[in-house]
């Protein structure tokens, strides 16, 4: 069993900064992610551009240069996968934390591959791993996806993309240039508020001219192989169907959260609790960063308003006297 004074669970960019924040205070760290580099970024859509410029995303003052001044998933992973690489972070990847529990002011990690224990941890897992699901008949089928990455696939198909968020307005689009037969299902009166400013007209504009079609306050009551069964206001109906890409959003871990002993709130926000200075949570020592400290509302942090999180951490865990630090 190898004791490391920090564990960070997440390999994101999140994650990679707090890596940073710690090598530059001489702490012994390791980050452990069970997939490789900013794993949630790389299961984003192959063409997704991000909503914030390059600068926003940028972490530790370390430049970010993209052609756009809001850059695209491929140079998202090169900035990020240099900096892990040309900083030499100690990064485990491919390695899936299983349990963590404290015994006597020591963290207990399990994994797939092993077993350490460490003085303090922060959990920087994000949210992308768990999609919400629609929990109707037919989710499962294979048809049936709650993550979207090429729309090749789709092309000549009768597609319907469920949701009104980004995910979906951009999975919409791209789909229907390249020649899938679209219709978005939406749960609420129109578009999600949150759409990309530069995106909103061109989706309401395919939809005004009908080459995207589009059904409002829809309920979806069963998904068939070649069909799905739905109503609205106007009654219940079905439509042809080859494929479904339920893009409906994702959420945290909360299960991994409860069994670490993390409160949440009593509320469906589902918040986890920590101190706001710190970071700290109700549990000495253990820490949350990124979009995971808003629970169930996931568009509160993002990159660039959690990238702070790393600093306010570090310093706690620096002010901290009950762990003198091995020096690396």
């Amino acid at each position: 069993m190898k004791h490391i004074d920090l564990i960070i669970v997440g390999g994101g960019p999140i994650g990679i900064a707090c890596g940073l924040e710690a090598k530059k205070k001489g702490v012994n760290y390791c980050i452990i992610e069970k997939g490789t580099i900013t794993n949630s970024l790389y299961n984003y859509p192959l063409n997704m551009q991000f909503f914030s410029s390059s600068e926003k995303l940028e972490i530790d003052d370390i430049p970010f240069i993209s052609n756009e001044a809001k850059p695209k998933r491929n140079e998202a992973l090169e900035y990020y996968r240099r900096i892990v690489t040309s900083n030499d972070l100690n990064i485990n990847l491919f390695e899936k934390v299983v349990t963590v529990h404290k015994e006597g002011g020591i963290f207990h990690l399990t994994t797939d591959k092993g077993h350490y224990t460490s003085s303090y941890i922060i959990i920087a897992t994000g949210f992308y791993d768990l999609p919400n699901t629609i929990d109707i008949p037919g989710e499962d089928l294979p048809k049936v996806s709650h993550y979207y990455k090429d729309p090749h696939f789709f092309a000549k198909q009768k597609l319907a993309v469920i949701g009104a968020s980004n995910s979906a307005v951009d999975a919409a689009l791209e789909c229907y240039r390249k020649g899938a037969d679209v219709t978005m299902l939406i749960r609420g009166p129109e578009i999600g508020k949150r759409v990309k400013y530069w995106v909103r007209p061109d989706i309401m504009n395919r939809i005004e001219e009908g080459s995207i079609k589009v059904f409002y306050n829809v309920t979806i009551n069963k998904i068939l192989p070649k069909t799905i069964e739905i109503c609205n206001p106007d009654g219940e109906f079905s439509i042809q169907n080859d494929f479904v890409l339920a893009l409906t959003g994702y959420k945290p871990n909360f299960e991994f959260l409860k069994k670490i002993g993390i409160q949440l709130s009593d509320d469906q926000k589902l918040y986890p609790q920590y101190n706001n200075e710190t970071m700290e949570t109700n549990i000495k020592n253990l820490y949350l960063a990124g979009v995971i400290c808003g629970g169930m509302d996931t568009h509160i942090w993002f990159i660039e308003n959690s990238r702070v999180h790393a600093k306010t951490i570090l310093n706690s865990i620096s002010k901290k006297n009950d762990v003198t630090f091995l020096r690396i």
